[in-house]
């Protein structure tokens, strides 16, 4: 539908998905196929006539549908949550469809028979926060459908939701949840595993320059943590929505799908580090385990480890025995070099020519100290890897060089720490040497394959040799394992896939989901425009792509398309010519001149 003539209407939208769809397709692949087409046929589409209501669209694992009354779509979202629920009784857990369900009334755009805007992203974004089996509502449809049904409302307060410019008052069904300890959880995995996330940890030295140090170190925690393959552990980002924030823990726990949570505090002075962690019952809010380490701050790797192992074994009834590279103890000059890589890494993901040189001079300085210090190396390599990417330097060969001899030479030094081999793998993709970034994205999933940054950098090697299918799967998988990521950085990669996998409109949806100040980000978007036929979103976006990298200084003479083709190389690792074509075809669309 052409611009001019773009319609708005208020409806009730309602987004459901299935959670954990990527595991039952890798389970049973045709299996899983067949039953949701027969859910679809037997139970979707027979409620949503009776409810009155109309599918948008069904993307694969999930689907979106209007109704012109929110009353309509709460009562199908409960009875088609009822169904679901009878059809899979009898099944074993890791062949039962469970589906998550947001509702939203407001505003929406229509275009053909899509529709896009606020009213149903915020539905989205509530399917996304509900839980297994569950029905999550905003304050628009709770005030339309209050005493008009005799279902129950629990009040779960405002969330902030991702690229929304207000907090939104958010409502569960009462009775439509169907998740406890024992059922598939919120990250699709099996109830044999114990899910657990970690809280930021407090800092308490009074110093709000020191946040660095507590974050640093949580993150860490998490990674040891996550070493015990008996456990699930939430990844980083989705944890770190609550810094700074007083958390119910019970409610941090439905919100991120988990049985326990681990919250604690760090205190440094002088030479001394006291941290305290205690381990809550997410579902009940009572402590099962705690404790205090005061120790001389040399310890901090030993009471990682120490801490790591008394939670797994708390939680998980065994601890596995986990092969670690890492010293318990470790000298004053090297607990400096940890703390300098760890303000560089903080510098490093501002994703600025500025910052990225004053995260290698930090990363630089902790060589110097710690010649062993293998993220120290990996680091200084990222740093010129980034510069290259984003056209910071002119002699880019030269900081190609420079991140790969880094980056192998942090693998040699430490090859079981998972982000330095994935860092180093990036380098190798963006040299072409895929078979070897290939061994190396394999290896990091191989010290921890419950590491969703490793699962993401897997599916970012599966879209560059043109598997865009797989490497959504994989971003799926990530995603379930990292279901509040605030960077928006899955949310990327995921949408770059979609756009390879021709599913523009999912490549739309998903990259406006981005928060990351990367200029690239316009330029797919404004390709996923062009080929979706939408030229006046794509031009719009184009301008903002040439804007954003002019303003980085990185000037296409003419504005030409042969120009940026040299550029875009640097952004996009593909393999195959075909997928460069594919980009460079939507660019030109989008009003790229040759």
């Amino acid at each position: 539908m052409a611009e001019g003539r773009t319609q708005r209407r208020l409806a009730a939208i309602l987004a459901a998905d299935v959670v954990g769809y990527s595991r039952l397709m890798q389970v049973d692949e045709a299996g899983t196929l067949t039953s949701l087409k027969t859910r679809r046929t037997e139970i979707l589409h027979p409620l949503i006539a009776t409810h009155h209501g109309r599918i948008v669209k069904v993307m694969g694992d999930g689907a979106l549908v209007e109704f012109a009354s929110a009353v309509n779509a709460v009562t199908c979202a409960v009875a088609l949550q009822e169904a679901m629920k009878a059809a899979n009784a009898g099944l074993p857990d890791d062949r039962r469809i469970v589906l998550r369900i947001g509702i939203n009334l407001g505003d929406v755009m229509v275009e053909g028979s899509d529709l896009y805007g606020d009213g149903v992203n915020i539905a989205a974004r509530l399917e996304a926060l509900a839980d297994p089996g569950g029905v999550f509502l905003s304050q628009t449809v709770l005030d339309h459908v209050k005493g008009k049904t005799k279902l129950d409302f629990e009040d779960l307060g405002e969330q902030n939701l991702k690229n929304m410019a207000g907090p939104v008052r958010v409502y569960r069904v009462s009775g439509a949840a169907t998740r406890t300890i024992g059922t598939t959880t919120a990250n699709g995995d099996l109830p044999s595993k114990p899910s657990i996330a970690v809280l930021p940890f407090t800092n308490m030295s009074g110093d709000p320059e020191q946040n660095y140090f507590s974050d640093g170190i949580t993150e860490d925690i998490i990674t040891e943590i996550s070493r015990f393959h008996d456990l699930l552990v939430i990844a980083r980002n989705s944890s770190f929505q609550y810094r700074g924030k007083n958390v119910d823990v019970r409610r941090a726990g439905r919100e991120l799908g988990v049985d326990f949570i681990i919250e604690g505090s760090i205190r440094t002075s002088a030479n001394r580090l006291r941290i305290t962690a205690q381990l809550v019952d997410a579902a009940t809010g009572n402590h099962v385990w705690a404790e205090r380490y005061d120790r001389e701050i040399q310890d901090v790797f030993a009471i990682q480890e120490e801490m790591a192992r008394s939670i797994a074994a708390t939680v998980g009834g065994r601890v596995e025995a986990v092969r670690t590279e890492r010293a318990v103890r470790r000298d004053l000059a090297a607990i400096k070099a940890y703390d300098l890589v760890l303000r560089a890494k903080a510098l490093a993901h501002t994703f600025s020519k500025r910052a990225n040189e004053q995260a290698r001079e930090l990363a630089k300085r902790a060589i110097e100290i710690d010649p062993s210090n293998a993220k120290a190396y990996s680091y200084v390599g990222y740093t010129h890897m980034m510069e290259y990417a984003a056209h910071w330097v002119a002699d880019r060969a030269n900081s190609l060089a420079q991140a790969y001899e880094f980056g192998r030479e942090a693998v040699a030094l430490d090859g079981t720490d998972i982000e330095v081999l994935w860092k180093f793998g990036q380098v190798l993709l963006i040299r072409g040497e895929f078979e070897e970034a290939h061994a190396q994205f394999l290896k990091a999933l191989e010290v921890n394959p419950n590491d969703s940054v490793a699962r993401c950098q897997y599916g970012l090697y599966l879209d560059c040799i043109g598997e865009h299918e797989r490497a959504i799967e994989e971003y799926e998988l990530a995603k379930r394992r990292n279901p509040f990521d605030p960077s928006g950085g899955t949310a990327w990669l995921r949408g770059i896939a979609y756009f390879g996998a021709r599913r523009y409109a999912e490549a739309i949806a998903t990259l406006n989901q981005v928060n990351d100040p990367i200029p690239e980000i316009h330029g797919w978007l404004a390709a996923s425009y062009a080929h979706a036929g939408r030229v006046g979103e794509a031009r719009t976006k184009l301008e903002a792509f040439l804007r954003e990298t002019e303003r980085d200084m990185v000037i296409f003479p003419g504005r030409r398309l042969k120009d940026l083709q040299a550029y875009w190389r640097g952004a996009a690792w593909y393999k195959d010519q075909s997928d460069f074509d594919h980009l460079f075809d939507g660019l030109r669309k989008a009003g790229m001149a040759d």
